[in-house]
């Protein structure tokens, strides 16, 4: 296997930028996502590093080789694409042998190879199907195995889960998750679903508009985004936001929700604000889960009125009015109120999220 990196790559697809300067650097055996919205350069990042697109401009390594000017065929990579793309009047043995054909293998060393590699897929008794005749999970696991034949140095997977259904996508998860490990293959996963990128990724690379807002474990993206884009991308519900101004001087506070609450700045905070803030409007962040209801008034306590509850069966969410705002809010199942009912929210202080309004960038 091999490490890949991506240095100052920028494409563009006539007068739009696709990427935009971007660098990245993927360990030998990691398992790296690539996550966002549609349009954001995920694919077409994906694409340049195995051939199919060229930039304009940046360098790509796989390995020690630089291979911008190199063609698909010699990269020594493989890809799984959303749409399986498998030869229809081939049996899934055909369609498997079908890259060590055109170099040529010999026969007996093909029959192996194909054989060792429907055994890890778990899929030897369908060799003689042609797609057709299998399911969508079945028909990825031929791609997977096709890919996978040919030992390559990287793999490259676009939204290879896309078009499977719910239940065959978690299951299909776990068993490339596992597949990954075991085979130690360097991976580059490209989705726009954040529970295929959070339970996946050794490391996630968060793009918008055609640049890395963050590179980081699930863990380091999810609890510690550093900016207001990643915050609200990742996690479901999205983060909670609301305008905050800080007030500087003796008792450091900041004023959330227009006024709708207040809360004691810390002197890590306000150290924090003093050295990174650009000025003292900010977008103030805190997760569903990060926030706790009683029935009753006390000490840190914010009233806030029951505006929506969303029984989801393992969780409830309460959207809570607070101010002219909606704060959504999750707990168990068996803590249940009525639409209109006074609630008192609780703020975890070691969860709570700042970004400069100006930059969008995390000051906490």
């Amino acid at each position: 296997m091999a490490t890949v990196t991506v240095e100052k790559m920028t494409k563009r697809f006539g007068d739009v930028v696709a990427v935009r300067d971007l660098d990245l650097h993927v360990e030998d055996r990691e398992f790296m996502v690539f996550l966002g919205p549609s349009g954001c350069g995920k694919t077409t990042t994906l694409r340049s590093i195995a051939g199919l697109e060229k930039p304009e401009a940046g360098t790509i390594r796989i390995g020690d080789r630089v291979v911008n000017n190199l063609s698909p065929a010699v990269r020594d990579i493989a890809m799984v694409f959303q749409f399986y793309a498998l030869y229809p009047h081939k049996t899934a043995f055909e369609n498997i042998a079908f890259p060590l054909q055109a170099r040529n293998v010999p026969k007996d060393e093909i029959r192996r190879r194909v054989i060792e590699v429907a055994r890890v897929l778990h899929i030897e008794h369908l060799l003689e199907r042609r797609p057709r005749q299998l399911s969508g999970g079945e028909q990825q696991r031929v791609a997977l195995g096709r890919a996978m034949v040919r030992r390559p140095q990287v793999f490259l997977m676009d939204e290879p889960l896309t078009n499977l259904d719910a239940k065959l996508r978690a299951e299909m998860r776990a068993e490339l998750k596992r597949l990954q490990k075991d085979l130690n293959a360097t991976t580059i996963y490209v989705t726009h679903d954040q529970v295929e990128a959070m339970s996946m990724g050794d490391r996630i690379a968060v793009m918008k508009l055609g640049q890395i807002e963050q590179v980081g474990t699930p863990d380091e993206v999810y609890n510690h985004p550093s900016t207001l884009f990643v915050a609200g991308f990742v996690g479901s519900p999205a983060m909670n936001f609301l305008p905050a101004e800080y007030v500087d001087g003796a008792n450091p506070t900041l004023h959330v929700g227009g006024g709708a609450f207040s809360l004691d700045v810390r002197p890590e905070w306000a150290q924090a604000i003093r050295q990174k803030a650009t000025g003292n409007t900010f977008t103030f962040g805190i997760r569903s889960e990060d926030i706790a209801l009683y029935t009753e008034p006390g000490p840190d306590r914010i009233p806030s009125e029951v505006y929506v509850m969303e029984p989801l069966g393992d969780v409830n969410l309460f959207d809570l009015k607070v101010g002219e705002h909606i704060i959504k809010a999750k707990t168990l199942p068996n803590f249940r109120l009525r639409i209109g009912d006074s609630v008192w929210m609780k703020l975890d202080p070691d969860k709570l999220h700042l970004f400069d309004m100006q930059t969008e960038r995390a000051i906490l």
